[in-house]
């Protein structure tokens, strides 16, 4: 970092005033450590901000896309994924918590840090026990960017053994836009009808976007 004064490097800034007086680009900086003679850690930051269209499109980069960027090589993706996944990991319950679910916005708020940014779409449980708290969260299929197919057998096999008394599905949208397809809301119909064949209520699928959730049951096709 050549090119900025000392006392406004992002490491010497972190120092004397604290992590909050960094912007997302000098914060990105110190993960990313030493830059290239092409281009300091402060201008490979802010290019991949603007390739990830802010802080919160970096989840989206997978270990393959970050060595791509100019400047990144196979440890510095790995200490950057790493970093995303602790921050991540900030946001979501402890299972000893035993989160209840009371609205969608519940189910939405648990869910969203962990799923909501998935590179790949992910269909995925929750199980409750009888007063709709978490037993057990688990991803069924993992698919491309627009699909993940999932049958309703794995989702009851799995409530079954999980001696979930009602679960909620969900899916993330890799596209950031959570609006159902006709395909989720036919599926989520098939689900519902096979839970109570089942004894197992569904109590509602909640489709992840990357800042916005969608809630089957509130939007009115449950």
């Amino acid at each position: 970092m050549k090119g900025v004064e000392p006392l406004d490097r992002p490491r010497e800034k972190l120092v004397r005033f604290g992590c909050v007086s960094l912007g997302d680009n000098e914060l990105l900086a110190i993960v990313i450590g030493n830059g290239i003679r092409e281009a300091n850690a402060l201008s490979i930051a802010n290019v991949m901000l603007a390739d990830a269209g802010g802080l919160h499109g970096l989840l989206r980069f997978t270990y393959d896309g970050l060595q791509q960027v100019k400047g990144l090589g196979g440890a510095k993706a790995a200490r950057l994924l790493a970093a995303l996944e602790l921050g991540r990991r900030t946001l979501t319950h402890r299972a000893v918590d035993r989160p209840q679910f009371r609205s969608p916005k519940d189910v939405a708020r648990y869910l969203m840090p962990e799923y909501g940014c998935r590179p790949t779409e992910q269909f995925g449980v929750v199980l409750l026990d009888t007063k709709h708290r978490v037993l057990k969260t688990t991803v069924l299929t993992v698919g491309t960017l627009d699909s993940s197919p999932v049958h309703p057998r794995e989702v009851f096999r799995e409530a079954a053994s999980g001696a979930a008394a009602a679960l909620v599905l969900f899916h993330n949208h890799p596209s950031g836009d959570p609006t159902p397809s006709s395909q989720d809301i036919a599926l989520s119909r098939r689900l519902v009808a096979a839970g109570t064949l089942m004894g197992i209520e569904v109590l509602d699928h909640v489709i992840l976007g990357e800042s916005r959730y969608c809630s089957l049951k509130e939007s009115g096709h449950l």
